[in-house]
Order: structure tokens, then sequence, then C-alpha cells
């Protein structure tokens, strides 16, 4: 008999009374005419639909007017929902003022760095550290909480709305009179602040907090310290928004869990959300791939790896995704036939127990309107929605996998601070990303199905056996100690260039280049050497390297890569040096993608992590563990039938699988394994 669904029980904080794996999207209903949102029910029910988040863009049309609210509609629509058996995941409201609080109070509105104030007419128009926007904000939480706390329908609060989204930064006088007083509880004294910002360059030095204000346009750099803890103070500004709103809920309805939705994606850098994630009940995100990046499923799996990690590997929920186009990407191109569904499943592989959309129907009018939906333009004759129905028949087949999670052998330490610190400017070379090399490293494992846990700086490492550091250029001394452990105690791990270089305060650790982790890797360098646009150099086992040389020498390491060309020819590009029990590698120059796979192939040989099947290019694996069985998620991406080794019963099919699970071009099965 195949494992029931997980109990509320095993997932704490999980919507309350969604068993299985959550579906659905965001439902707005207040954009459609009232006789529509019977059919709606109607066909969520069809489709499979469990979940839904309602109210998130609705607090002008249930606050019309300053004290006065609008709540009847709102309640039938909860009662129609909770009679066709949906639940609901239910909003604050607050992602977007309405217009007659900007019109009243114009100091709420953001500010950007040149002074340029951001008027209403988008969403998002409000300065974080605004006390009358948090008055308004926490004002209609409280009446919805109080209002639906013992709804039926009501399964989750759904805080605010991809919080800092397009307002993470704000320069105004309220957002640099509440920098001060951050600073001031970071630092205590204006001398720490000083001796931190290295404030004596450029004669930059603070006589109180009083004079320090937020690093608005300057005639040219400004003082990296200040672009940090600016960032810094950014992130804690919109999670202090969402705190202060969870309380009001966690009064009025403490037993209903909340969450708000990440943004981890590809360059989205703006929160630190290591920091978040101990004031959510459960993990949330929203993802939604670039059209224009062919690697953009590998993409997929990074971020869903990372929120997995932020979910401290307990199951997580995909808030949003887009079953077809977005509206904001500069070529608006539709996924092709099964991608929604290969995506769906690649993230639900990777620990997500929720596969929801943005959005239910598509809207006709607004800025989204040429965003997908699960109920498109074209209604229910069509492409989308029939995959939209497969997909929640497909869902309710995996329902046992629920609760179940994702193991792995190696991991990668990802650090948002240290992104922000990376590319700030004034650096050896403009080029330079922070994902870059991240990006590459796991690409490379994934096509080899080997499954990363994203950690980040300060993380327990004793139980993988690779670690990987990629461009991890800011670090505390206690951070660079957990590698240095981690090594000695047996592992391997691998640094990529420009780590280690500076402190938390970005103050250059001396005495040579790679600074925190000179002596774990025995080389030194005394000067970088980043390539010229364009320009590339050989190296002596017949790759290739751009962007990104160091003057490296050895001590103590061994070479195991060089220079073939150039100014550094013969000199070593990659290094491994024996430390104690254990063995770290250090990648100096930025490596073709054939040099990164070799690079790859001896990490795994050396450190003994394994895939989670054997499998080629193109083809994702992934396995999640559950009490009473396992499951091997296989999602062919590619052009082409792929065979992958297996045993047992394929889930969405009900075959047996002897040998081999045969997985068609552009489709994925998933093996229930003997236990």
């Amino acid at each position: 008999m195949p494992p029931s669904s997980a109990p509320q029980s095993d997932r704490p904080g999980w919507p309350l009374d969604t068993p299985g794996i959550a579906y659905g999207g965001d439902y707005n209903p207040e954009q459609w005419p009232e006789e529509l949102w019977a059919e709606d029910v109607a066909l969520m029910r069809r489709a499979g639909v469990n979940l839904v988040s309602v109210g998130i863009f609705a607090w002008a049309v249930l606050e019309p007017e300053p004290g006065r609210y609008d709540f009847g509609w709102l309640d039938r629509v909860l009662d129609l929902l909770h009679g066709g058996g949906v639940r609901v995941a239910l909003a604050t409201a607050t992602a977007s003022p309405p217009p007659w609080l900007s019109r009243a109070h114009p100091e709420t509105l953001p500010v950007r760095a040149d002074g340029t104030r951001l008027w209403p007419g988008a969403r998002q128009a409000y300065c974080p550290s605004s006390p009358v926007y948090r008055e308004y904000a926490a004002r209609i939480t409280e009446r919805i909480a109080e209002r639906y706390r013992e709804h039926p329908a009501l399964a989750l609060w759904h805080v605010d709305n991809e919080l800092g989204c397009h307002n993470a930064h704000c320069y105004c006088d309220v957002s640099a009179a509440a920098f001060r007083v951050w600073l001031e509880r970071r630092y205590r004294d204006v001398d720490a602040l000083n001796d931190a910002w290295g404030t004596r360059f450029w004669s930059q030095r603070y006589g109180s907090f009083e004079q320090v204000l937020p690093p608005r346009a300057a005639p040219t750099f400004t003082n990296p310290g200040q672009q940090l803890d600016f960032r810094r103070f950014c992130s804690d500004e919109a999670l202090d928004n969402y705190r202060r709103l969870r309380a009001v809920l966690a009064r009025t309805a403490p037993h209903v869990p909340a969450t708000t939705n990440f943004m981890v994606a590809r360059n989205v850098k703006d929160l630190d959300y290591w920091s978040w994630a101990a004031d959510m009940d459960v993990i949330a995100n929203d993802h939604y791939l670039s059209a224009a990046d062919p690697h953009g499923h590998v993409e997929l799996a990074f971020s869903a790896d990372l929120t997995r990690g932020l979910a401290g590997g307990r199951p997580w929920m995909l808030m949003e995704h887009s079953v077809g186009a977005v509206n904001w990407q500069p070529r608006n191109r539709a996924k092709g036939p099964g991608e929604a569904r290969r995506n769906s499943l690649a993230h639900l592989a990777r620990g997500a127990d929720a596969v929801m959309f943005f959005q239910w129907r598509a809207s006709a009018a607004g800025a989204e309107k040429y965003h997908s939906a699960l109920v498109p333009h074209a209604g229910t004759d069509s492409r989308t929605w029939r995959e939209a129905e497969a997909l929640g028949a497909d869902l309710g087949r995996l329902a046992e996998t629920a609760g179940s999670r994702v193991r792995a052998e190696v991991a990668m330490v990802f650090d948002w601070q240290s992104w922000w610190a990376a590319e700030l400017d004034a650096h050896p070379s403009a080029d330079l990303a922070y994902l870059d090399r991240a990006h590459a490293h796991y690409r490379a494992l994934w096509e080899r199905g080997v499954t990363v846990d994203m950690v980040p700086p300060d993380a327990d490492l004793s139980g993988y056996r690779l670690v990987l550091v990629c461009t991890l250029y800011s670090v505390t001394d206690a951070a660079a100690g957990r590698l240095r452990d981690f090594v000695a105690g047996g592992g391997t791990a691998l640094v990529t260039y420009f780590s280690g270089i500076v402190d938390e305060h970005d103050r250059v650790r001396l005495g040579g280049y790679p600074g925190a982790y000179r002596e774990l890797l025995g080389v030194s360098a005394d000067e970088f050497g980043p390539l010229l646009a364009g320009e590339a150099v050989r190296l002596d086992d017949g790759g290739t390297a751009t962007l990104w040389t160091e003057s490296l020498r050895l001590r103590g390491a061994e070479a195991v890569v060089g220079y073939a060309e150039g100014p550094l020819a013969g000199a070593p590009a990659v290094t491994r040096h024996r430390f104690s029990a254990g063995t770290a590698w250090y990648a100096a120059t930025r490596l073709d993608d054939a040099g990164t796979g070799r690079l790859t192939e001896r990490l795994l040989a050396e450190s003994g992590a394994r895939p989670a099947a054997a499998t080629r290019p193109g083809v994702e694996v992934v396995r999640r563990t559950g009490e009473a069985a396992s499951y091997l998620f296989v999602i062919n991406h590619t052009g082409a039938a792929a065979e992958v080794p297996a045993e047992g019963t394929e889930l969405l099919t009900g075959a047996p699988v002897t040998g081999a699970v045969a997985v068609p071009a552009g489709g994925a099965a998933v093996v229930r394994e003997p236990g």
C-alpha cells in the first residue's frame, strides 16, 4: 500500500487542513463581476485546486475611504471558496496603499538616491520606514484578522506581498532618521562606526550619528561600508514591517500560521533572507524563469535548493510561478508545451509541498494583463487550461510525497551580504558577478545528478562530503573558521577567486590574497589580474580562462592547472592543498564550462559525493526521502527520450519499474522506491 500523505503535525506551520500537495494561485475576484465567482470555484474544483491567495492588492476596495470598510464582497468570496473545498491564504492587503493615503500623507512616498520622489500609480508606493504607513497598514490588518480569524476557509495568513520588491531602498528623511537609529543600535558609539567604515579616508569622519545620511547620490563613489550597512538596514526595515503585521495577526488569531512570499531567484538580491527565515511559520517563494536564459531550468533548481535551505530542509511553498509568459520581461515569451509541468515538478522534487501560480484568471486590464494565468484570456478551450487540469491530476497522484525531505552530500555556501559587498563599485573588475561562479559550479553538479544544499556562511558543515565557496568576497572570522574546521576534519572544499578578501565591514584582510582562506588553501597572491573585456588566456590542460587571474604563489599547495600563455605563463591557476585530514582546492581564475566540469569530476571523486542516480546532462534527478518510502524524481529537459536506473512504482502512471525508468522527451517520472 502507498504511504499516506503527511499529516499536519509533520509539517509545522503548514496551511491548515491542506493535506498532500497544495495547488492553486493568486485569486483576485475583485477584478471580476460577482456572477463569475461561482464559475471560478467550479473550475478550481475541476482542476484540483485546493489553496488560493486572496486579497493581496485589495486595500483600496476593502477600505475605500479612511476608516470606512467594505468586507461584504470578501465575505461572499470566502464563503464560496469554502463551499467548494478550497482553502484560503488570506492576505493583509497592505502591499499597495490606496491613493487616498498618499494624497493625505505624501510624506509616506519613497525617494530615490537622487532625490526623486516615487508617486502612486503602480504598487508599493510607500517608504518602508514611514510610521504613518505602518499605522494604517496595522489598522487594516487588524480589521481583516478580527473579521476572518474563525472563517472555515482560512488556512494561512499571507503577510503583505513580495516585501521590498520595488521599494527596498528609500533615501527620504524619514528613512535617514531610521537609518541613524539602526546604526546607533549596531555600533553604540560613533567612533566604532568611523572605524568600521574607514572614514579617515576622504575626510568622512563623523562627530555624531546625527551627521550620517543614507548613501544618496554623490559626486563619486560613496563609502562602501556606508553602502553595505544601508543595505543591511533596508533588509531589516522590510523584515520589521513583516514582524509588525505578524504581531497583529498573532494577537488576534494565534492558531493560524503566517508567511510572506520571498523572491529567491536570479538577480533578486535586496533582502538577506537568512535573517528572515526564523520569522516564517512556513517558507514561501516566488520564482520566475528568464525566457532569455538557456539554462533557466538549472537556475530554477538553484533557487529551489536555496529556498529549501532557508526552510532548514523542511517542506516549503512555491507561492508564485508562471504557467506561461510573464508581463515584465523585455520579450514576453510564453512557455512551451509541458514546460510549466516540468517547472512545477522540479520545485516539488527539491522540497516544495505547494505548487501555486500567479494568477488564477488572467487580468483583462492593468499592468499585468499579459501575465499568464491558469485560466487564460482564451478561457478553458486552450492548451494552458488543459495543462492546468493535467497538472492538478499529477499533483493528486503525488500526494504521498508531501512531508518527505531532500538529502544532500554537497553544500554550497550562499550569502546575500557577501553578494552586496562583492558587487559594490570601485572593484578590480566591473564584470565580476557574485552569482557567476555559483551558477557555473552548481550547473556542473546538476548535470551529474548531484544534489546540493544551500547553506549560510555560519552553517554546520560536518554532515557534508564536499563544500563549495564561490566568490564569498566578504566573510567573518567565525565563518572562515567553519570551513577550516570542515576541511581539517576530512572534508573536501573548493574556494573560487575573490573570496575571503574583506571582513564584514568591507575592510581588506591584510597580508595577501585570498585573505581569510590563505592558510587553508596554501597559496598567496599580492596582485589581482582582471582580464579586459573579451580577453582570454589558455590553460595548460587545454582549457580557457576569462575575466580573472591572480599572481598566485604556492605556500604548501600543489598546482593542478597552470597558465599556458600571457604574463602569468607557468603560474598556477587551480591548486590543491592537503590540510590536516582534508583537502582544499582553489580556482584562481574563471574556468570555461569544460574546465569547470573537469574540476567537478575531480572534486566528486576525491570527496566521494554521489549522484541521486546515474544520469546525463539535461535529465534532472533528485530524491526525496520519507519515513515509509523514498521518491526518485526524473525530469527530462531534453528533446530525446532518456532512461535512468530505478526500481519501484512510477506514481504518475502507476506502472511498475524494473531496472530503469523510461522518460520521454520533455517528460517526467516519479518513482516510489522500495523502503
